[in-house]
């Protein structure tokens, strides 16, 4: 018998998470061998419970250590190993008990952990495309270190992975970047100053977590998406690009010196990304959803109009000026959503808080880790103090 293939799920209770449990359970119905090893949710431990009884995972983190307990009382004398808080997650990254992380946890609190598994040469299977925006050089110099792979699991970068297949990085002229173009991308700039968070929350094709939800709403999801592929498959700037395709059925397209285009098409459903992570670069049976172009009457595409959504010039800028420059971009805007979903702050002022950010804040060329760390808390820092102010 093959070997079993242990499998750590950061973020399991969230969208990815669970995602990622229903492919696991599909593809050893179909003769595959993976084995969930940990589980780790930052407080949802009702459903962390769930996942433990079906899945029976070697163990748990908790991130938030006054769920810890809480969640022990469900055990009652079950044999389980539960860790908690950073210390603990920190433990489980460098213990070697799985070979793949799933990296889902929401922004930038999935750093630290992703670089514990990289350092302990295990293969990342990255969701959490805050990772690579804020600390891509540090992610690819720390994968290279240790020997770990990096694989995407962004429709939009396992979409280019994809196409990469076969396919010399020399031969490569620029990426083609997918966007649904969310709820308002009809809507006049006038009409957005007064949308609503449920309006927001209501995306025409994905069901995701809310945070993300806002971001494809503003279409800083896609600018964040950028950054990410610039350090995913290194490439300039200036050679990748947005198009807005509101049928989500290509997912990304990769142009080539010759003038061809290679596109990947299927489906949106972040299943099939996950499995082609887990199983890169070998495909494996799937009984998702297929395309089906009898009822497909057209695919659309036109540019994004970032004088209404402008946080794209601004993750274009970051990612220009590098250095800190896109941890700063990435932590006023988490934490300018958050103002957005608690209603202290309106919709277009995201974009124009993350601005004030990326202006205030002097960005640092070649950043240590502790640098990155201290961007990231002057960017909060810096938002919730202008909220303060008006």
């Amino acid at each position: 018998m093959r070997k079993k293939t242990g499998i750590a799920i950061l973020g399991s209770t969230g969208s990815i998470g669970k995602s990622s449990l229903d492919v696991i359970t599909s593809m050893n119905e179909h003769g595959e061998n993976y084995e969930v090893t940990f589980l780790v949710t930052n407080k949802n431990v009702d459903l962390l419970y769930q996942q433990v009884r079906k899945y029976n995972p070697l163990g748990v983190v908790i991130i938030d250590e006054s769920r810890a307990n809480q969640f022990r009382s469900y055990l009652n004398g079950e044999k389980l190993k539960v860790y908690s808080g950073e210390e603990g997650l920190m433990e489980v990254m460098a213990g070697g008990e799985f070979d793949v992380l799933i990296s889902g946890l929401v922004g930038f609190a999935g750093l630290r952990p992703t670089l514990k598994a990289l350092e302990a040469g295990k293969t990342v299977a990255l969701a959490n495309k805050e990772t690579m925006v804020v600390a891509g050089e540090i992610v690819n110099e720390t994968a290279r270190r240790h020997n770990a792979k990096v694989l995407p699991v962004d429709s939009e970068h396992s979409a280019i992975l994809q196409c990469f297949s076969g396919e010399g990085k020399e031969s490569v002229a620029k990426l083609i970047l997918t966007a649904s173009g969310g709820p308002f991308l009809n809507h006049t700039r006038k009409q957005l100053e007064n949308v609503t968070v449920e309006e927001a929350l209501n995306h025409p094709n994905w069901r995701m977590g809310n945070k993300i939800t806002i971001d494809s709403a503003t279409l800083m999801n896609k600018g964040l998406e950028v950054i990410e592929a610039h350090y995913l498959f290194d490439l300039p700037a200036d050679r990748i690009e947005i198009v807005v395709h509101p049928q989500s059925i290509i997912h990304s397209m990769v142009e080539f010196v010759d003038g061809s285009i290679k596109a990947q098409l299927g489906m949106p459903d972040m299943k099939i990304p996950i499995q082609y992570a887990l199983t890169y670069p070998q495909r494996v049976r799937s009984k998702y959803q297929r395309v089906d172009f009898g009822k497909i009457s057209q695919l659309t595409f036109m540019k994004p109009d970032t004088d209404k959504f402008t946080l794209v010039k601004s993750a274009y800028e970051a990612l220009r000026a590098g250095g800190t420059a896109t941890a700063i971009l990435n932590a006023a805007n988490e934490a300018a959503v958050d103002l957005f979903l608690r209603g202290k702050i309106r919709f277009l002022q995201i974009a124009e808080y993350v601005k004030g950010a990326l202006d205030s804040i002097e960005s640092k060329s070649a950043p240590a880790i502790e640098e990155i760390f201290e961007a990231d808390r002057a960017a909060r820092q810096f938002v919730y103090a202008e909220t303060e102010r008006v």
